[in-house]
């Protein structure tokens, strides 16, 4: 969903899994000098680090468009995956370092009791956050952001700053990538550098692209099949299942380049124009 905010700008970061490992390594090491923190304190420390980061580099990357704006993504992404590596006594370096298990509103739940909470969170954040970037999206500031995809020199005739309006966008996208570094962490109970080596950015990217760029529906959709088509391709095809989502995503571009929700979108469409023929 992160990184579908900023396609909807005409922009495609390939380093937003730096905020996705940032806010998990926050919520690692919050947990392990506060061992008694709540799980809502946890989930806001990881998100504002994710923002503060993405503050920092944000600063720096509004100034860009297009290839050099993912690739300015990707290189801060890769100095922080460094910086985990080699600081091992702080972050555990290739092994990472556990997650352990927070409390809920003071309560100390088991595996079982901890797990279905986290699931039902995931459920409850998923619809409240895709609710609420879709109401973003429609807000002034973010048909701002959305005018730099299609004229952003209009922006500055109105004497409006592009930067600041990407930069606005950007944050939003952090904090997005930040909840679901939280969230993974916890549900693993470790975090490893990997969690921002660059083929996690690339499956988001594949994902926002997959389901529909620029669309919040077509984000959950592009996760569900991806997750979908993954899990069956390495099961039946294990040596070649990297090939069949790479085809699978070079269909969709070429056949599709709404993605699947505008596959969808054309069929509805279609079915409607049939019953309105035969009224």
């Amino acid at each position: 969903l992160g990184v579908t905010v900023l396609l909807r700008a005409g922009q495609v970061s390939f380093g937003h899994a730096l905020y996705f490992g940032i806010a998990a390594y926050a919520g690692a090491f919050l947990m392990a000098s506060m061992p008694a923190a709540d799980f809502f304190v946890v989930l806001i420390v990881g998100v504002i680090g994710a923002i503060l980061a993405g503050l920092f580099v944000g600063l720096f990357v509004v100034r860009y468009r297009g290839i050099f704006f993912g690739m300015l993504n990707l290189a801060f992404s890769m100095i922080f995956w460094s910086i985990l590596e080699k600081f091992y006594h702080y972050t555990g370096g290739a092994d990472g370092i556990r997650f352990e298990r927070p409390t809920v509103l003071g309560q100390v739940l088991n595996h079982g009791q901890f797990e279905l909470m986290l699931y039902y969170s995931v459920v409850v954040l998923m619809v409240a956050l895709g609710w609420f970037t879709q109401r973003w999206f429609a807000s002034p500031i973010g048909q701002l952001f959305q005018t730099i995809k299609t004229n952003e020199t209009r922006l500055e005739y109105l004497g409006i700053s592009p930067r600041r309006a990407l930069l606005s966008g950007y944050l939003l996208s952090a904090a997005l990538c930040g909840v679901g570094g939280v969230m993974m962490g916890m549900a693993q109970g470790v975090v490893t550098p990997e969690y921002v080596w660059w083929v996690r950015s690339a499956e988001m990217v594949f994902i926002a692209v997959l389901g529909g760029a620029g669309s919040v529906h077509g984000a959950f959709l592009g996760a569900l099949i991806y997750e979908v088509v993954r899990t069956y391709a390495s099961v039946y095809a294990g040596d070649i299942w990297q090939m069949i989502l790479g085809g699978f995503l070079l269909i969709i571009i070429l056949f599709a380049p709404g993605g699947l929700i505008g596959i969808l979108e054309s069929l509805f469409r279609r079915g409607s124009g049939k019953e309105g023929a035969r009224k």
